[in-house]
């Protein structure tokens, strides 16, 4: 088997990969994520991955397209359904780059978040596996996930508060907002 294993962030890489190579698995790391905004956190995300991988002896090929305006045309109609469009522009990728390159199985490191549509991951992986003539290889990897978090913080690795796109971003803020205070101030002089 020959695996290229999309990777969102270093982060979500940690137990993954410890996971696979437990199964005797060598999995080659792929960077594609032109959803993630703004591009200092794009950079971040990248570079802490870099570093990472560099670590645990990992091979990593980044596709460095930074496409976030692509993304936003894409979902500008359906906002709510941003995910299933955001799944799908990353793993195919991923298995269109694995078909032209030999590898014979994909998988993604977005299988280990609890946040993540866990059914609508796999059906996307799956179908994008089919289309370039892959296999997809799944593993819930739900159960690292704490223990992974773990490990970053240990490693003193960047740590993102969101999934990654804008409208992400927008939520984390909005339930912090919700949380803390109504919507309507009154300041008085």
């Amino acid at each position: 088997m020959k695996l290229l294993l999309h990777t969102c962030c270093a982060p979500c890489s940690i137990m993954c990969i410890e996971a696979l190579r437990t199964e005797n698995i060598e999995p080659e790391l792929f960077w594609y994520n032109p959803n993630i905004h703004p591009a200092t956190e794009y950079k971040a995300r990248k570079n802490t991955l870099v570093e990472y991988a560099k670590s645990v002896n990992a091979k990593l090929i980044v596709n460095n397209e930074y496409g976030l305006r692509r993304f936003i045309t894409e979902i500008n109609s359906d906002f709510d359904g941003r995910c299933k469009f955001c799944y799908k522009m990353r793993l195919e990728e991923t298995a269109r780059y694995a078909a032209e390159n030999s590898y014979t199985h994909i998988s993604t490191t977005l299988l280990i978040s609890p946040y993540q549509n866990h059914a609508l991951l796999k059906a996307t992986a799956e179908e994008a596996a089919e289309k370039y003539g892959v296999e997809f290889l799944y593993r819930d990897f739900r159960v690292y996930f704490k223990e992974g978090q773990e490990k970053a913080r240990n490693l003193g690795l960047y740590m993102q508060k969101y999934c990654g796109c804008i409208f992400s971003e927008e939520d984390r803020y909005i339930k912090k907002k919700k949380s803390s205070s109504s919507s309507i101030q009154i300041l008085l002089p």
